[in-house]
């Protein structure tokens, strides 16, 4: 049960996170289909500072550096997204298709090539940070507390504060269901829409570092994130765009992921026989069936995916 607990916890703080970037994207009007490939890049700048900065570093100044080069990466993968859609008005699920197929292949041979470099005969896509990924942990008896999950917890309280509590937030979510009205009244709805871009970069390349750091030492990056950019997707419109909501859909998803990986502990789950991937399956599936009983009540921006032209009423 605590080792449930530990992964419902750590997946829940991954979804939420790439969600909440998902959520301040589409709230300035700007569809993020390519959060899966922000989350490999951003995995990746997070991996190569695992990789080259001393694990003899004191915790506080790896978990900082870590986050810092994930985000930085996450950010500047997503400048794709908003120079595309933003300044060349074009179809937004097209661009996130592209950085989501581009994301993998391009980190697969950066990684190889770094490999190579250091050994010739290593050809390998992995990078290992086993000294590196104990900074991020702490024991509490049986309980493997992750600091990234207390990060996510941050990240939802001063999203929440943001969005409805700030000139910003109003702006932005302004932006996102009338930019011709928003922009009658002097608001940028460019300046809007490439902030929410942004901030959908620095959440994404977040969530891609925990994710790949969550229970494993090493990460080979040909596997890409397993799908969870577009379950963080689903998270998003499950939650109605709306960050405490996402937190609640985030833990329900995070608890069937962790199930995935801890349903032989359960004696009357192992005595079902059931093969290990059909709880793989598992996230995947009752992302479907929400998203069938809740996509027709959804409360999405109004004007998201569209293209703001300042010259159109």
């Amino acid at each position: 049960m605590t080792l449930l607990l530990q992964y419902t916890l750590i997946f829940a703080s991954v979804l939420m996170l790439v969600a909440l970037g998902g959520c301040f994207a589409e709230h300035s009007g700007v569809i993020n289909l390519g959060l899966e490939g922000i989350m490999v890049i951003g995995a990746l700048g997070g991996a190569l500072a695992m990789k080259f900065v001393p694990s003899s570093v004191p915790a506080i100044v790896m978990i900082f550096v870590v986050s810092l080069c994930a985000i930085l990466m996450g950010m500047l993968y997503s400048t794709l997204l908003g120079v595309a859609a933003i300044h060349f008005k074009a179809d937004q699920t097209l661009i996130g298709t592209a950085m989501n197929i581009m994301s993998t292949a391009a980190a697969t041979v950066i990684v190889k090539a770094i490999n190579v470099a250091e050994n010739p005969d290593n050809i390998s896509s992995a990078i290992t940070y086993t000294g590196a990924r104990a900074a991020f942990t702490v024991r509490i008896g049986n309980f493997e507390f992750n600091w990234f999950i207390l990060i996510a917890v941050c990240a939802l309280i001063i999203s929440h504060f943001v969005l409805y509590y700030t000139r910003f937030g109003l702006r932005l979510m302004a932006c996102g269901e009338n930019p011709q009205a928003a922009d009658s009244v002097g608001i940028n709805v460019y300046k809007m829409r490439w902030a929410g871009v942004l901030i959908s970069g620095l959440l994404g390349g977040l969530g891609g570092i925990v994710y790949i750091t969550a229970g494993v030492s090493e990460w080979k990056f040909e596997v890409g994130v397993a799908g969870f950019g577009f379950l963080a997707l689903a998270v998003m419109i499950f939650g109605q765009w709306k960050p405490r909501r996402i937190a609640l859909a985030a833990l329900l998803f995070g608890f069937f992921r962790a199930l995935s990986n801890v349903y032989t502990g359960f004696p009357f789950l192992a005595a079902l026989n059931i093969p290990s991937t059909v709880y793989n399956m598992f996230p995947y599936i009752i992302s479907l069936i929400v998203l069938a009983f809740t996509s027709r009540n959804s409360a999405a921006p109004k004007a998201e995916g569209i293209p703001y032209d300042k010259g159109s009423r």
